[in-house]
């Protein structure tokens, strides 16, 4: 038998809170990044389209263990509807199929706010990346299928409109996981009788991750004209966020090296002490600032299910 193949790339490991340009795919991105970074792994925390720009999560190396985490997070969008016309995509990518003379007032759209925040309900886009019996529905509706998709669940914690013209309203929004911002402005069109479509769309937060963590790709890229491989990783790896920060919304236990290396062999550890947590299907522990594991608390123990490289 032969030996395993070494992976190719660099073990480094956190996250890189990418602003992502327009006119750039989420997949691109990762790609981008990866190469850039020499990383063994990389993934990304929600896809953004590419004529959406913003907050892109990527996770290095260890961190994509914790990617399921941050796609939880709560999201803040900024977003443009442009009236008059609904698209077979609901952004200004895809062909009109509806269009309306009629225009809304600004009391309308406001009126229609209440609808719309809560838990509702909603039907993703024909061009989403939702599977349906097995593929995702963008290369279907590319194929020409008309898609019966089931609408879905989903919450909006807070709507706003922020500014509006006869023509085009500005909005912001801040959603629970897999919401689709398309989706809305499509259905406030129908609602408001003229029609709608997605002219601009920024994601501005991605929990637990703030606005100003996020690198632009060109001052990353900029970093290419550094000679020294030594220098130049030493650079990008100044970007990097700690893994554990995806995990700041769970609780958290300190402990020592000892139980470190208990933990890291797959062992359960005993917590002591008055502010022990009694209970938790979900918790993290650190050693020194640096995340060891995620387990479930119960009966006195920390009970590891991921162990994470901290050396």
């Amino acid at each position: 038998m032969g030996k395993p193949r070494k992976p190719k790339g660099r073990p480094v490991s956190g996250w890189l809170i990418l602003d992502k340009p327009l006119d750039f795919g989420s997949t691109e991105a990762v790609s981008k990044i990866k190469w850039l970074f020499k990383a063994q792994k990389a993934g990304h925390a929600g896809t953004l389209d590419p004529l959406a720009s913003g907050m892109l999560p990527i996770a290095l190396g260890d961190a994509t263990k914790t990617v399921p985490y941050v796609m939880d997070g709560r999201k803040i969008y900024e977003f443009t509807v442009a009236w008059g016309e609904e698209r077979t995509t609901d952004d200004l990518e895809g062909a009109v199929v509806q269009s309306s003379d009629e225009r809304p007032s600004e009391e309308d759209v406001r009126a229609l706010l209440p609808n719309y925040t809560g838990v509702i309900e909603q039907v993703p886009p024909q061009f989403s990346a939702i599977k349906i019996a097995g593929e995702r529905a963008y290369d279907l509706a590319r194929g020409g299928e008309v898609l019966d998709i089931p609408p879905r669940e989903v919450e909006i914690f807070r709507l706003s409109l922020l500014g509006c013209t006869p023509h085009l309203a500005h909005f912001e929004i801040e959603c629970g996981k897999g919401t689709y911002v398309r989706s809305l402005a499509r259905d406030f069109g129908r609602d408001l009788g003229c029609f709608g479509h997605i002219a601009s769309l920024r994601r501005s937060f991605v929990a637990p991750f703030a606005e100003d963590k996020m690198v632009p790709l060109s001052q990353l890229t900029a970093l290419e004209s550094i000679e020294s491989d030594e220098d130049r990783l030493a650079a990008l790896d100044a970007f990097l966020i700690d893994t554990g920060e995806a995990l700041s919304n769970l609780p958290h236990i300190a402990i020592t090296e000892d139980q470190a290396h208990r933990i890291r062999m797959g062992n359960p550890i005993i917590l002591r002490g008055r502010d022990a947590p009694l209970a938790e299907d979900e918790a993290y522990a650190t050693v020194r600032g640096r995340l060891v594991a995620i387990g479930e608390i119960g009966e006195g123990e920390f009970r590891p299910k991921r162990v994470f490289n901290t050396d």
